[in-house]
């Protein structure tokens, strides 16, 4: 699983933000381009629009119990926080009074109909953020302002210490107030943790302290309109609740705006916003970011220099946003005196017109830099150029513009007073940390900048990019095959380790994926354990793909007449073994863990069911303690259910309930043959994990390799699926290094590492896609898949096969098991349509 934006780093954000007020006021300077490659924008000749309404606000009271007293020379704050701009980078912070040493009060007027996002401050040298009773950071608290009211909430503790004491907690279900249907990705706080709904609508806030909470329900897109009510916990008791949410009517809503006269002519204007369609994610992504660029809308130039767009938006729905040249930190409007804006549209009941002024791009006196660079030719001609700013961290990739011939320019106004000197870096379609120009490796310090008041242009080149040296094709070898009956599955499976940048990205991976020859794609969703006891399994927004993430995946590779399978998968905060080996694993224990596999199970075969995808595939390596007399990886007993047989049957036949289509069982071998369980004999196919060991040898031929698959196959595969009568699609991963063959990349201490290990991207905590003891060979892959496949060919009784592993968002000639962009991918290209009978 990916690094999370750490407490520390969140703090030094919080830091960072307070420093906005003590900046000197700016002034806006014109925008002089030294290269002269940037066509000026010419007068805008309009009437500066009316200034809206206000919005109607009411008294809003805070009170807050806290652990225990402050520290003398500290005191309390309620930070409103701006998930537009960055929660820690624009909050607005309110000196709380105090009743006694334990309790705080605070009235504030706050616009009517407005949902607000707060969390409590310690306020000392460095601001010391609340944290939750898992002792993790708290994200936000919502308060819905319907009118006059008073909040009660508890703090449980802080940054720098540890919680002890006890908790309850709230579950329950949101269903539609219209039909009584269930409501997925529903987002539900209170008492500082949020979690969202599954398919059924059921949610669980596990860990709240003892007392009355503010309960919120909130549509990630406004498509409901918010709940709230208060909701008393108490002690080890659960407290039930029956959420009912009004679905919203959509209208027309029309932005027209008028842009600076230094705005670039060709530069995109995004729309950043609070909603998921406005590109928020919901996340902590790098650099304590919630939004990325390339998910937002993009406005279109009017004949008379304004820009507009045009979108449905549920009425009601509070919209905070603001205009853009990046996202919702870098280059966005500015006031003159320097300050952020954020924008809040009540959305109204009937079709409207938005019409807003930027008034500068700029904040402070710095002058803009402009960023020119060319790439070199053997960029992917599909591949978009990023930049990545570090003033404190690594934020979010930011896309450049195109000037042809393999340069890019971007030029970057803001927030220029919040910043000295500072890094940046160039990568390839927003990978930064994986697809980096070779000058700036992942670990090491990116280019350095530094602002000034006159205007500057720098001129880069990136002589090469990591992962993507110059070379030939590898060499196909042609070979008679034979073509399958229909249903033969010919697929690729995307790798689960998902980033929000990549969700605009998958359609050129869907088109890749066909352009093999493919008929099937695997799509490889998530659900995080951020907590083992007590036990809380549910998507995580930043590091899962959302219900509407997976179903518009689904949607695309549709459209291109691939067939879909989804195999979900889960994230782990630690090592996999290592979070199975500390878990309590006791009866009770076990109970929530059946329970929450259930939900995440049918939670998929509901999206499979609604997306029209054609099979869902359960299982993994992942899953084996789980399983009937379960192993750790240590051998040792997982103490699963005595009757864990009986509730795996019980919980496939209510996945059964809620999707008609085929299911299949992922069982990783060679591990997992001997122990594959009983009840798999209740579903559709086996999606058979092959990471099995071909050869000993450095440098296998491909003869070797093909014989010793084909006694393999022949030895234990095949009278596995001959007594199972059941569908078998082969799922092949093999890293592209030196060795692959052996199935083993040796840690140094006897054991293997799992192929992932190599996967990217390289800020994955868990993962070293660039680990010294491995040298790159993908002749050595394509090679491993030459074999397989000519054992596959003459072995009709196999019904399919899949290469998994494969990086979505752009080719990577590295050590992993993706085939994207490597010689491997050629083999497929020659036999998938020869397979299927496309090609003869």
């Amino acid at each position: 699983m990916k690094n999370r934006a750490t407490t520390p780093q969140i703090v030094r954000l919080a830091a960072l933000a307070s420093l906005i007020a003590l900046l000197l006021n700016s002034c806006t300077l014109s925008l002089v381009d030294p290269s002269g490659i940037l066509p000026p924008t010419p007068s805008l000749p309009f009437p500066i629009p009316p200034t809206a309404t206000p919005q109607p606000h009411a008294e809003v009271i805070f009170e807050v119990s806290l652990p225990s007293p402050l520290l003398p020379g500290e005191g309390l704050v309620l930070s409103i926080v701006d998930e537009v701009t960055g929660l820690a980078l624009n909050a607005t912070n309110y000196p709380m009074q105090g009743k006694d040493a334990l309790h705080y009060r605070l009235a504030l007027p706050l616009p009517v109909n407005s949902v607000m996002k707060y969390r409590y401050l310690r306020q000392t040298t460095l601001p010391i953020l609340e944290d939750n009773s898992a002792d993790q950071a708290v994200r936000y608290r919502m308060v819905y302002v319907t009118g006059p009211l008073s909040v009660q909430d508890e703090v449980a503790g802080w940054n720098d210490s540890q919680f002890s004491g006890q908790t309850g907690r709230i579950f329950g279900q949101v269903i539609n107030a219209s039909d009584g249907a269930p409501i997925p990705d529903i987002l539900v706080a209170a008492g500082g943790l949020q979690t969202l709904t599954d398919s059924s609508g059921n949610f669980a806030l596990e860990g709240l302290l003892p007392g009355t909470h503010n309960l919120v329900a909130y549509a990630l897109d406004g498509m409901y309109q918010t709940f709230q009510q208060g909701a008393l916990v108490v002690a080890d008791k659960p407290t039930p609740v029956k959420v009912k949410l009004t679905p919203a009517a959509l209208v027309n809503v029309n932005f027209t705006v008028i842009v600076p006269r230094n705005t670039v002519p060709t530069a995109p204007i995004r729309l950043a916003g609070n909603l998921y369609q406005l590109g928020n994610t919901f996340g902590d992504l790098e650099g304590g970011l919630s939004t990325v660029a390339t998910r937002m809308p993009v406005l279109t130039p009017l004949p008379d220099g304004r820009f507009t767009l045009s979108l449905m938006l549920p009425a009601g729905a509070d919209i905070r946003y603001k205009y853009s040249l990046g996202d919702g930190f870098w280059n966005a409007e500015h006031r003159h005196n320097g300050e952020f804006v954020v924008r809040q549209l009540i959305v109204p009941q009937a079709n409207s017109l938005v019409e807003d002024v930027v008034e500068t791009w700029q904040a402070g006196p710095s002058a803009p830099i402009l960023f020119e660079v060319s790439v070199p030719v053997n960029t992917p001609v599909t591949d978009v150029i990023s930049m990545q700013f570090n003033p404190y961290g690594w934020t979010v990739p930011i896309p450049m513009w195109p000037l042809g011939n393999n340069r890019w320019v971007y030029m970057l106004f803001s927030p220029l007073n919040m910043l000295g000197s500072f890094e940046y870096r160039y990568c390839r379609n927003d990978q930064c940390g994986s697809a980096d120009d070779l000058a700036t490796p992942p670990g090491q310090r990116g280019r350095l900048v530094a602002t000034s008041l006159t205007p500057q242009d720098l001129q880069d080149t990136v002589n090469g990019w990591n992962w993507l040296p110059p070379s030939a094709p590898g060499t196909l070898v042609g070979l008679t095959v034979t073509p399958r009956a229909a249903g033969f599955w010919a697929g690729v499976e995307f790798q689960a380790d998902y980033d929000p940048t990549w969700q605009a990205l998958i359609p050129q991976a869907l088109q890749n994926v066909q352009a093999l020859g493919s008929n099937w794609v695997v799509i490889t969703p998530t659900w995080t354990y951020s907590r083992t006891a007590p036990l809380v399994f549910a998507p995580l927004p930043g590091y899962d793909p959302l219900w509407a993430d997976t179903n518009e995946t689904v949607s695309r590779a549709r459209a291109l007449n691939l067939n879909v399978a989804l195999f979900p998968a889960a994230n782990f905060p630690t090592l996999a073994d290592d979070w199975w080996s500390a878990a309590p694993r006791d009866l009770t224990w076990w109970d929530a863990w059946f329970a929450r596999y259930q939900a995440f199970a049918v939670y998929y075969a509901d999206l499979a069911t609604k997306s029209g995808a054609q099979s869902l595939i359960l299982g993994g390596e992942w899953m084996t303690p789980a399983l009937p007399d379960g192993r750790l990886a240590n051998g040792v007993s997982s103490n699963a259910p005595a009757d864990a047989n009986a509730r795996w049957r019980n919980l496939l036949a209510e996945a059964r309930k809620h999707y008609a289509g085929s299911i299949y069982w992922a069982l990783p071998y060679p591990a997992g043959l001997p122990t594959a369980p009983d009840f798999i004999e209740e579903l559709d196919g086996i999606y058979l994990l092959w990471y099995a060991p071909l050869s000993g040898s450095a440098a296998p031929s491909v003869e070797e390799m093909q014989a010793q698959a084909g006694q393999l196959l022949d030895r234990d595969i095949l009278p596995f699926q001959t007594a199972r009568q059941k569908p078998l699609v082969l799922a092949v991963a093999y890293p592209s290094v030196s060795g692959a063959a052996s199935a083993c990349l040796p840690d140094g201490r006897g054991a293997c590492l799992p192929w992932t290990t190599l996967s990217q991207p390289s800020d994955n905590e868990y993962s070293a896609p660039d680990n010294p003891a491995f040298n790159v060979d993908m002749k050595a892959q394509a090679d491993i898949y030459q074999a397989l496949l000519d054992a596959v060919n003459s072995r009709t009784w196999i019904a399919g096969f899949v290469s998994r592993g494969y990086f979505p968002p752009t080719l990577l000639q590295d050590k992993s098991a993706s085939l994207h962009g490597k010689q491997a991918a050629d083999i497929l290209w020659y036999w998938y349509p020869r397979l299927l009978g496309v090609v003869k």
